[in-house]
């Protein structure tokens, strides 16, 4: 089931893209209008789309997004202007049988993902966890020249509402006596990131670099995505390569896909570049988008009342102060000559402000784990907990916009045990 709170976020000038079923729909493509879960399947059987030239018959009957995401933005921007005046009026002229209230619906995972590609585009959060860490805020040495990442683990994307298990893995045991020992078994450092996914939609062939500024072609929508991590894993395993089962163990996404001509109309300058930059990742002025994100923790409350649950705002910051953009990103990927396929994943990493109450992970919340977060019922955080709930959200613009994700929730489970 899926929380009927973000109405507000699914107005007529929203309308994403997501897959649902029911109990009396089977799996299909969907959009939503506030708080009405519209079968795509149904309505395109029904023929109402028949006055959408080159829309493909049945393809809405799909058990993902990928079929139709890979069309022409053209398309995709004809089945949304079909849809809206369609529902300029509501819902009620819609056949009864493709319908169901956001109550009564299971929310699948979007797209097939074949590849998850994980950025560094904030500069905030590099100083802010270069401080943490190393105690020097400096950007790595690649930052201002193009948009750092690293290649994750694309089978391990889960929508919103699937639980996460805490990894278990090597790490140094900082409470031995003993410098520099190793232990192997369950995190002790889980903690969340939050980001934005941009979804690739027309797929683009090996060899065949893009410019920044022709990228958009390629992009489907966006998604929030909470890139979990394991920080002491992670920092073990990274000296001297990448993070591997640090971040492999999950990666939890927004069921409902925000598409690049709802957002269109909030388009934010960036940062200025602080060095010259090659031909295909120049970016036009407004290249990123008014996002407004924010993470809470769901969690229970202190010992003396252990079946209440309390809702503590640990962060709020905002996507266009990115450093480097969605069409960045899929130049610079292209630019070596690989491949960029449909449903693929490119996360913008974590999305975070220069102050506390801005900083959209628990590394910078907490300092590296110097300090504690002071959470709603008193009780304090240095990193998640088991039965700990993280939701994040997003908006766009302002709050009456009517365009915005909804929630992307995970819960943490102990870890396993072999």
């Amino acid at each position: 089931m899926t929380s009927p709170e973000y109405s507000h976020h699914f107005s007529l000038n929203n309308l994403p893209y997501g897959v649902a079923s029911s109990p009396v729909h089977p799996q299909q493509c969907a959009t939503r209008l506030h708080n009405t879960v519209i079968f795509l399947g149904a309505l395109q059987k029904s023929g109402f789309f028949n006055g959408v030239s080159s829309l493909p018959n049945n393809i809405f009957a799909e058990h993902t997004l990928n079929a139709f995401a890979a069309l022409p933005n053209s398309i995709h921007a004809a089945v949304r202007t079909h849809l809206q005046s369609a529902l300029q009026p509501g819902v009620e002229s819609l056949p009864a049988n493709s319908t169901a209230d956001i109550t009564a619906v299971t929310m699948h995972l979007p797209v097939s993902i074949g590849g998850f590609t994980d950025f560094s585009c904030s500069l905030n959060h590099v100083q802010n966890a270069g401080r943490a860490i190393l105690n020097d805020p400096s950007p790595p040495p690649g930052f201002f020249h193009f948009p750092i990442g690293y290649g994750g683990r694309a089978s391990t994307v889960a929508v919103s509402g699937t639980p996460i298990i805490r990894p278990n893995g090597h790490f140094y045991d900082r409470t031995s006596p003993t410098p520099k020992t190793v232990i192997y078994g369950p995190s002790r450092a889980l903690d969340y990131e939050m980001e934005l996914g941009a979804v690739i939609g027309r797929p683009l062939e090996r060899e065949k670099c893009v410019k920044a500024k022709d990228a958009e072609e390629h992009i489907f929508g966006f998604v929030i995505l909470n890139d979990w991590s394991a920080r002491d894993i992670q920092g073990l395993e990274m000296i001297p390569l990448g993070p591997l089962n640090g971040k492999a163990f999950g990666s939890t996404i927004s069921p409902w896909i925000v598409t690049i001509d709802a957002l269109s109309p909030f388009k934010a300058p960036g940062p200025e570049p602080r060095v010259t930059l090659p031909d295909h990742l120049q970016e036009e002025r407004d290249f990123n988008y008014d996002i407004n994100m924010s993470v809470e923790l769901l969690h229970p409350s202190n010992e003396t009342k252990k079946d209440e649950i309390h809702a503590s705002t640990i962060a709020t910051s905002l996507a266009k102060d990115l450093f480097w953009s969605h069409r960045q990103m899929a130049a610079h990927l292209a630019s070596s000559g690989c491949d960029l396929r449909t449903g693929d994943l490119l996360g913008t990493g974590t999305v975070s402000g220069p102050v506390d109450g801005s900083f959209g992970c628990l590394l910078e919340s907490t300092k590296g784990g110097k300090e504690t977060v002071k959470l709603v019922d008193g009780s304090e955080r240095v990193y998640l907990r088991d039965g700990d709930v993280v939701r994040m959200s997003a908006v766009v613009g302002a709050e009456g916009s009517g365009v915005g994700f909804g929630e992307c929730v995970g819960e943490v489970l102990p870890a396993r045990v072999y």
